[in-house]
């Protein structure tokens, strides 16, 4: 699994990408693409579907036949990661330097994007003969770097980290100005055999080329870009596709947008679930409000790990390690609550799975995730889960290499169970 998951994150350097690599995943595993501005009135009541919104948030089910009690199982995790946006006009030739314009996309580590090898990807759109395309380009080269001040003309750089965006942190890419992003945008099309008459307007941003790779005395870390959240995603996907459900309609989400608040038509916080999922109701003839109170979500995102050199910082009773388990997370700010973190652990112990409870020190903040947001528009039963992570948000981060298979057992468990109501009892029959 560990070796599957890291060639993922290494061709998958953004959100479009994410997207453009799960419909190949799921097409080679017999899923079909169809689109919310079609009737799906053809769809089969086995069939294995997915629909993508703007490029970058995807959505997967299996169809099911069985109009009992019938609810949706469903997995949550988000395709995006923080990063810098490449800003319009993005050229600046400066001191001989041509350097690109960038934007802070989410709330990651700056200094850890210092003097590391970069590059620029995305989706582009381009107009040929009068019809506008979308195109996505990867420059798959060390292209850019954002390089540190040396400690002898930042005498305060171990003192103070400060860095401002608009300032510090511009990647530099050429000593001229001859050739631009666009032309290597353009160069980058070509090569692809596509002709391009214009580039008319892009969303791009910058990644870290450095490669996942294992780590430790005994290979026990991953050391990976982009960790939160494909590292939640990947396990995710390939519990869905594995899984055989005849009782429930599993469901697969992939949301863009989970770093800067959701707040897109195709972010968690917008109505791409539960429209979906009520096309899904009315094709199969199926009641969307008992399929719904029959329903529970999994939201996976990536949670602390104790960190080695900072012991205080995490609460002293609920501490989670590397490589012992899938984390259950609690918080006000989690949807976790004592029936589905219940309902959870059991199927933990059916899958032969460790797991363990992390909560945040009651003078910390705690961040909010995919699971609530999506709540506001969904309201069903959910938890929020993850893999313990160190260094969340920087341009590197670290997982235990366990965790990934104990993650893909659980939720493919999960996948595979039946959970049904008895009306206003807490308990569910698995």
């Amino acid at each position: 699994m560990e070796k599957e998951l890291m060639n993922f994150m290494n061709n998958t350097p953004n959100a479009y990408y994410c997207v453009h690599n799960l419909k190949q995943m799921l097409e080679a595993n017999g899923f079909e693409e169809i689109y919310e501005n079609e009737n799906w009135d053809s769809l089969k009541t086995n069939g294995k579907y997915f629909v993508s919104r703007n490029d970058s948030s995807l959505i997967a089910f299996k169809m099911n036949g069985n109009k009992e009690k019938v609810g949706f199982n469903i997995v949550a995790a988000h395709t995006d990661s923080p990063s810098f946006t490449i800003k319009t006009n993005a050229d600046m030739f400066d001191n001989m330097y041509l350097k690109l314009n960038i934007s802070g996309y989410g709330g990651m580590i700056n200094y850890s994007w210092l003097d590391r090898p970069l590059s620029v990807a995305g989706r582009v759109i381009t107009v040929t003969n009068g019809v506008y395309e979308k195109q996505l380009v990867n420059i798959e080269k060390d292209l850019l770097t954002i390089p540190s001040q040396a400690i002898h003309i930042n005498r305060d750089v171990n003192h103070k980290n400060e860095l401002n965006p608009q300032v510090d942190m511009l990647p530099i890419m050429s000593l001229s100005n001859e050739k631009r992003l666009e032309d290597i945008i353009k160069e980058n099309l070509e090569s692809q055999g596509k002709k391009v008459d214009k580039i008319c307007d892009y969303d791009l941003n910058l990644y870290n080329r450095e490669q996942a790779r294992r780590v430790g005395a005994n290979d026990e870390f991953i050391l990976a870009p982009r960790l939160d959240d494909l590292a939640g995603l990947f396990p995710a996907v390939q519990g869905f596709m594995a899984s055989n459900n005849e009782n429930s309609i599993n469901v697969l989400c992939a949301f863009h947008n989970e770093e800067i608040g959701s707040l897109t038509e195709q972010g968690a916080d917008s109505t791409f679930l539960i429209d979906i999922l009520t096309r899904i109701a009315k094709t199969l003839n199926i009641d969307i409000f008992i399929a719904l109170s029959n329903s529970i979500m999994v939201s996976s995102d990536n949670a602390h790990a104790v960190h080695p050199n900072a012991l205080a910082k995490s609460d002293p009773t609920n501490r989670v390690l590397l490589n012992k388990g899938i984390v259950i997370k609690h918080h006000i700010n989690y949807t976790t609550d004592a029936v589905t973190s219940s309902l959870f652990k059991g199927i933990c112990d059916k899958a032969k799975v460790p797991y363990q409870d992390f909560a945040c020190r009651a003078d910390m903040k705690c961040g909010s995730t995919l699971g609530g947001i999506s709540q506001s528009h969904v309201s069903i039963d959910s938890i929020d889960i993850g893999l313990p992570q160190l260094a969340m948000h920087s341009a590197t981060e670290t997982i235990g290499i366990m965790d990934i298979t104990y993650m893909y057992k659980a939720l493919l468990e999960f996948y595979n169970t039946t959970i049904q109501k008895e009306r206003n009892c807490l308990y569910f029959k698995m």
